[in-house]
């Protein structure tokens, strides 16, 4: 599909147990438009986490094929997912994953100086997302100096700045207050609003009400919505 970015086919991923192989994930097939802000929705122990993890190519399928914006996911070297996931997805997590030695700037600017891009030139292009997320004035602060939605706010930002293909976000809300999560949802409507393609991860319905489109996950199967 050309204008896919996601575009999974008979995906399937077991486990070694001991001297058995647990099935995890089971022919799934799964494509995400560009553009599109998809929610997968699915309880503990659905496969939900799995398929983020392929997705994100943090991990591989045992077989099926996989296409993340064009490139053939299941055909390439470990070494090679590292470059894609820097280059083509934005990661956005529940506990943020922010580094807590590093300033605001410096912890949205880390994807860009990965990439070998001067911490000038890194600064210099993240100004415009900074001013998006409302953060510009807590450039200077500490991780522990901010409110989780403050927090959430620089994590968006660190996976935005490096113009991904995909926005994947992990239980994005899970460790804030209602209010906090009523606006970092908001946001990702924005976000959507603005022409950006976004994978949400989610076990709460009122949550994955926010997305476009609402892919449920069981046992290991997907409805594609």
């Amino acid at each position: 599909m050309a204008d896919a970015v996601i575009e999974m086919k008979r995906i399937n991923k077991g486990y070694r147990l001991g001297q058995e192989l647990v099935p995890v994930l089971r022919d799934v097939d799964f494509t995400v438009k560009k553009g599109e802000f998809t929610a997968i929705l699915g309880p503990s122990g659905s496969g939900k986490t799995t398929l983020m993890n392929i997705i994100g190519c943090m991990d591989v399928a045992d077989s099926g094929t996989y296409y993340l914006n064009g490139e053939p996911i299941h055909e390439l070297p470990e070494s090679k997912l590292n470059e894609i996931r820097n280059r083509e997805i934005g990661f956005i997590f529940q506990n943020y994953q922010l580094i807590p030695t590093y300033n605001v700037m410096q912890n949205i600017i880390m994807p860009l100086l990965v990439r070998g891009m001067s911490a000038k030139e890194a600064e210099e292009k993240c100004r415009e997302t900074i001013e998006l997320l409302g953060i510009s004035h807590r450039l200077r602060h500490k991780p522990n100096e901010l409110s989780g939605g403050q927090k959430q706010r620089v994590s968006i930002a660190r996976a935005l700045v490096g113009e991904p293909a995909l926005l994947l976000a992990d239980e994005p809300t899970g460790a804030l207050d209602s209010a906090s999560g009523r606006e970092v949802l908001k946001l990702f409507e924005q976000l959507h609003k603005m022409g950006h393609t976004i994978v949400m991860i989610t076990h709460d319905l009122g949550v994955a009400q926010h997305a476009q489109r609402i892919c449920r996950i069981s046992d290991g199967q997907v409805n594609n919505g």
